[in-house]
């Protein structure tokens, strides 16, 4: 078994383990009731962090900076520079005063406030004109602006959508709608888009600015969507809205709330601390322990830079902002109540780690790696971007170290991620090298658990997690989700085969060290539990428990899957290369494998468990399980969440070796108190016989497109359309039709499944018409002349 990063590792013992103790230290104190004037003593604390640092600049040996317990309101965010740094074995740690509370927020508490009743269940107060008002917290919980539809908590996306959300009848009814927002799910279901709205035209439409929160511009979702921040839909309790003009802030109170004595708060800062470095000047050895980080500004509308080829843009911000760290990190704090992201590596950094940490009710993603762009040899940014092969940059890896590398995220609680930006995770990776992502629990977020944007540059370890209610409010993707849309790779794939064909050497060009990904225990109910789309390549994927939704893997290449235990799901390869070198061997799947295009299976698909003859037979009459066996799949406890096999399987014989299944997720007992526990399935049957039937059209063998597989691997928006399946060669269909095209429609009549497809056949016979299929994620229309 490989082990975890042990440079990581040591990192971590030296830095956030080392007694403070071993080694001369100064303490300063910081106090809400202190002065700058004072001398930093416990008796006589300074009042600002900002002396603090000051005074720690020129002191020698470790510094801790102890703050007393209590609210620090930040104006702005607290920085670290290069003056900060301290030497080895001279830490600066920034921490509480032991067992006392301390919570720095980027907001500010709303004083003085008169509250008179407006009308119906609505108050309103004067707070003055130099507010941001992007958010409002109410005895430390956040308040909805006033919206429509009005918020669900059981609502599965956007805490409720509405078709009619921008309909002229609603819109009509708002009379000065500028400053409101506009809320959509991407049409596909792939992320998220908002927009600003500035008011409205001389016809009375909206005038919108927005929608660069996602590389794959096809459009707002046309049902899933939503409106905030318009006065005339405060009409529920918890919802609020603040008129800049006027200064007045309206607020409906929920029943029970005592609105005279409540607190009220407001972000007004995006980011917390920052450290700002360089990799000639970095912030060097500072560590931040036992705080409480909360209240910053939302950033979806400042979410704009795109990465590679990615369905992804970025903000490069956090509560948290890390930049040209290095030996630098965050150990045992609470981040929550933020609008963006949490905490975010820019650029170069090394040796830093994000452990021990709670960080729950984040706008955007908990935990990012990103790196700078101009470090990659050929970079693309749009889905259909490439460059062409004689004007490649064919040298390996990155072209400068501005990346993050070597740094690590472990024992960390992350929950209630995206609930403002859906295309978001709990931890990034791109553009960085060698990060480690271990023991950490994941769950409820609108998308990806753990995410690898691109193959840039490989060398991950991602082990020990335990992910699961994911892509919650989002489709085709999976707990872990990478893609691998590295220089090499074409979104037309008759080009990108060739391609590898012909130049295999670029494929890994890119993700030059192998992702590990082991001893996960994943569940996805709304997609895969282990997604390797679009190109994933360079992978180790062993000894991992998925509990739902299987593993898929798109086209790449040297991708092992060895040792996994896939329940009440399978394996799913999709539209692989012909020369991938992949192989799939001693894993245990729950029902026989669901193929889409495949005509070479790689280097070796064998010696794997399956649980019915019917299944293992299937395999063998495609040339792949030879060595395979099935046997009934009896595990030891499922119920108490161990999926061992029993002693005597037969599975054994044939290579497959039991794992622990104990070690999943945060190892501090704090933090395993209090993380949610993982929906342990069922055993079910498991039965994806494909009862559809199949028809002929034009020499091409169709069928209705109808699960989440064939959807993925078309790039559809929704489960419709006839799928084609095979193509003749001579035949009609062979000069308008690939395999795996989808027929959307045909004389103008939609197609949803073989049954319209058929229908709309008997009209045309003997006729020219139009047809519409969807390839490589475009829609192309084209004509052709039935006959009789």
């Amino acid at each position: 078994m490989i082990k975890i990063n042990r440079i990581v590792v040591a990192f971590y013992v030296m830095i956030f383990v080392l007694p403070v103790c071993a080694l001369s230290q100064t303490t300063y104190y910081v106090s809400s009731n202190g002065s700058d004037t004072n001398t930093g003593t416990p008796q006589q604390p300074f009042l600002s962090i900002t002396k603090a640092l000051a005074a720690a600049r020129t002191t020698q040996g470790q510094v801790i900076i102890r703050l007393f317990g209590g609210t620090y309101y930040l104006e702005s965010p607290i920085v670290f520079t290069p003056a900060d740094s301290r030497g080895d074995g001279e830490i600066l740690t920034i921490t509480n005063v032991e067992n006392e509370t301390v919570t720095i927020s980027g907001g500010v508490r709303l004083q003085n406030l008169r509250w008179r009743k407006y009308k119906g269940g609505v108050w309103q107060t004067r707070v003055g004109p130099d507010l941001i008002f992007d958010q409002l917290f109410v005895n430390r919980r956040l308040q909805h602006m006033a919206r429509y539809p009005d918020y669900d908590s059981s609502a599965r996306f956007l805490g409720g959508t509405a078709a009619d959300a921008l309909s002229k009848e609603r819109t009509a009814r708002w009379q000065n709608p500028g400053g409101g927002y506009v809320h959509a799910l991407h049409r596909s279901e792939w992320g998220d888009f908002h927009y600003l709205i500035k008011g409205k035209d001389s016809l009375g439409e909206l005038m919108l600015e927005g929608g660069w929160q996602n590389n794959r511009r096809m459009g707002m979702h046309p049902v899933h969507r939503f409106v905030e921040n318009i006065f005339e839909e405060l009409d529920s309790p918890g919802e609020w809205y603040y008129d800049k003009q006027s200064g007045l802030l309206y607020y409906y109170p929920p029943e029970g709330l005592d609105i005279k004595t409540a607190t009220f708060e407001t972000p007004r800062i995006r980011h917390l601390i920052e450290f700002k470095g360089t990799e000639a000047a970095p912030v060097k050895n500072i560590r931040i322990s036992g705080l409480t980080l909360m209240h910053t500004l939302r950033t979806f509308m400042e979410n704009k830079e795109p990465l590679l080829r990615s369905d992804w843009t970025i903000y490069r911000g956090g509560a948290v902002l890390f930049t040209g760290a290095i030996h630098c990190g965050i150990a045992d704090c609470v981040i929550r109540d933020v609008g963006g992201n949490a905490i975010f590596f820019n650029n170069y950094n090394r040796y830093c780690e994000v452990s021990g940490c709670l960080i729950s009710d984040i706008g955007a993603s908990a935990v990012c790696f990103v790196g700078d762009p101009a470090a990659v040899r050929s970079p693309r940014f749009e889905y259909n971007e490439f460059v062409p092969l004689e004007e490649m940059d064919r040298s390996p890896g990155p072209s400068t170290n501005n990346y993050p590398a070597s740094c690590s995220v472990y024992n960390n609680l992350l929950f209630n991620l995206g609930m403002v930006e859906k295309q978001s995770a709990g931890i990034e990776l791109s553009m960085c090298r060698h990060i480690t992502a271990s023991h950490n629990t994941i769950y409820d977020v609108p998308r990806a658990g753990i995410n690898v944007s691109e193959g840039t540059w490989g060398g991950h370890e991602i082990a020990y997690n335990d992910v699961f209610n994911t892509v919650k409010e989002s489709g085709d993707h999976g707990s872990f989700n990478s893609w691998g849309r590295d220089r090499y790779w074409h979104p037309d794939k008759k080009k990108l085969d060739s391609i590898v064909a012909t130049n295999f050497d670029l494929v890994l060009l890119d993700v030059v060290d192998p992702i590990l990904l082991h001893h996960n225990r994943m569940r996805c109910d709304h997609g895969w539990d282990i997604d390797l789309d679009d190109g994933s390549s360079n992978y180790r994927i062993y000894d991992n428990l998925c509990l739902n939704g299987g593993i898929k893997l798109r086209e790449g290449v040297n991708r092992v899957v060895e040792n996994n235990i896939m329940v009440n799901n399978t394996f799913h390869p999709h539209v692989w290369f012909d020369n991938s070198n992949d192989v799939f061997k001693h894993n245990v799947v729950a029902t026989g494998y669901l193929p889409i295009g495949i005509k070479v299976w790689g280097q070796e698909v064998d010696y794997n468990v399956f649980p019915d003859s019917v299944s293992l037979k299937a395999a063998w009459e495609r040339g792949t399980d030879s060595h395979s066996v099935c046997v009934p799949l009896d595990f030891q406890h499922p119920e108490q969440g161990d999926f061992r096999l029993k002693d005597g399987s037969k599975a054994f014989e044939i290579g497959f070796k039991n794992f622990p299944m104990d070690s999943f997720g945060v190892v501090s007992p704090k933090l395993k108190a209090l993380a949610k526990k993982i929906p342990l399935p069922s055993i079910v049957a498991v039965n994806y016989a494909d009862g559809d039937e199949a028809i002929e059209f034009m020499g091409a063998k169709v069928k209705t497109l109808r699960t989440l597989g064939e959807r993925s691997a078309t790039g559809m928006d929704e489960t419709r359309g006839a799928l084609v399946v095979s193509v003749m060669p001579g035949t009609a269909a062979a000069k308008l039709l690939q395999p795996n095209d989808v027929i959307l429609f045909l004389n103008g009549k939609r197609i949803d499944n073989v049954g319209d497809l058929r229908e709309a056949l008997m009209r045309v016979i003997g006729t020219s018409t139009d047809i519409a299929i969807f390839r490589n994620q475009k829609e192309i229309r084209k004509s052709l002349f039935f006959f009789k």
